[in-house]
């Protein structure tokens, strides 16, 4: 497509600019987007009222739209992340495992940007800033394709990182935004492997895999999320409750939140119906095995399929297992290696579970709703990765980085 092979030329013209950029610069632009996110968030909440009527229309419903929604809490805490981006060290530049061979020769690592990341994703228009963010912090220029469904919000956002890039006298294509929001941009922006440098899925598992599946760029696979609560036999059963309910009902269109629930046979009977008016109160169905059944009324029978289903509902399976070696094999078998749980205070029991279960991120005795960037402490994230090379867990800083070899020599020969 015409417009993604501008794009990508302006984009590798930016990045000669921002690559070299110090860490000064790069504060300075991250704090006027700050400022300009919060006094004009009304132009913002305006273009996300237009996206919200225009998706409604459509018929989106539920997570969807929850994820789709600004409000002007939701603007300062993308603008308080940002500043909390500007207050962590700037990865670039930095000098690792520098060590002297027998030969004289001095070799170190440099940990220099990525160059142009792509990052194709849906319905959340605060994905625009947390990324735009990251990415200038680590010298890296991005592509931005979001969903039809918040174009008017994503662009309101872009627009303001141009008007603080160019206030900083620097290049506004750092930050680019396809207006395209086809199907026809997305397979283009897959194939554009001579300007983007790496491709980030951000969404459901629909468009995860198709960018996996058919990208030519190189990708890091994010996000879906079927998590597990996992209540052992030597849980603190009043803390599982809580924990449960935490993680089902605080975001439950959000990838970190808990999809099923597993329980241990000598305390299902004391805690599952707990659990159960708990959820009910949120308004949960819990789709159940026969012990689930019959210990929490209302829950339905559960179908092999719900094992595996991230819901992004007010829905949850849950099963009555006999160990946790049995919850370890169902996690490892069902889960998408996103973050799992384990609620005990028995030390043999978390360390087995830390040990065994296959995840980005494994708890003991806390919601998984805290794999987050900015829960840990990265100001914000680029995307949660569920794969194993490169990055793993919340992308901050650094996994946007990648190592050059830097060698000193006085005149060495081979």
């Amino acid at each position: 497509m015409d417009e993604l092979i501008i794009i990508g030329k302006k984009a590798k013209q930016a990045s000669a600019q921002l690559a070299h950029m110090n860490s000064e610069q790069k504060n300075r632009v991250l704090l006027k987007v700050a400022g300009l996110l919060e006094k004009h968030t009304n132009t913002i909440l305006k273009a996300n009222a237009v996206d919200l009527e225009q998706g409604k229309e459509m018929g989106l419903k539920g997570a969807i739209v929850e994820r789709l929604t600004l409000s002007g809490e939701k603007i300062a805490g993308v603008a308080e992340g940002l500043r909390e981006i500007v207050q962590l060290d700037d990865p670039i530049g930095e000098i690792e495992e520098m060590k002297k061979r027998p030969n004289g020769l001095l070799i170190g690592k440099k940990r220099v940007p990525l160059g142009v990341v792509g990052v194709i994703y849906e319905s959340r228009p605060n994905v625009t800033a947390d990324v735009a963010g990251l990415c200038i912090k680590t010298g890296n220029v991005c592509v931005l394709r979001g969903g039809k469904e918040a174009f008017r919000s994503n662009r309101a956002i872009v627009k303001i990182f141009h008007k603080a890039i160019e206030e900083c006298g620097l290049d506004p294509n750092m930050v680019q935004l396809v207006q395209d929001t086809t199907r026809e941009s997305a397979v283009a922006m897959m194939k554009l492997n001579e300007y983007i440098d790496i491709l980030i899925p951000r969404g459901g598992a629909g468009l995860i895999q198709t960018v996996v599946q058919n990208s030519t760029v190189p990708v890091i696979e994010t996000g879906v999320g079927n998590c597990h609560i996992y209540v052992d036999k030597a849980a603190d059963l009043e803390k599982a409750v809580a924990i449960v309910y935490n993680a089902k009902t605080h975001r439950p269109g959000v990838c970190n939140a808990a999809e099923s629930l597993l329980v241990h046979k000598d305390v299902a009977e004391a805690v599952l119906p707990s659990i159960g008016k708990s959820l009910a109160k949120g308004g949960v169905e819990i789709r159940g095995d026969k012990a689930t059944c019959a210990l929490i009324p209302g829950a339905v029978p559960a179908r092999e399929e719900d094992w595996a289903t991230e819901y992004l509902d007010l829905i949850i399976s849950s099963k009555v297992v006999s160990s946790v070696e049995e919850a370890v094999d169902h996690i490892n078998k069902y889960g998408s290696m996103h973050s799992e749980s384990i609620v005990t205070e028995n030390y043999s029991h978390a360390q087995y579970f830390l040990d065994r279960v296959d995840a980005a991120a494994v708890y003991v005795n806390a919601s998984t709703r805290f794999t987050d960037g900015f829960e840990f402490g990265y100001g914000a994230e680029i995307g949660i990765s569920t794969q194993k090379l490169h990055a793993r867990g919340p992308m901050g800083l650094k996994e946007l980085t990648t190592n050059k070899y830097v060698i000193y020599g006085s005149g060495q020969i081979r």
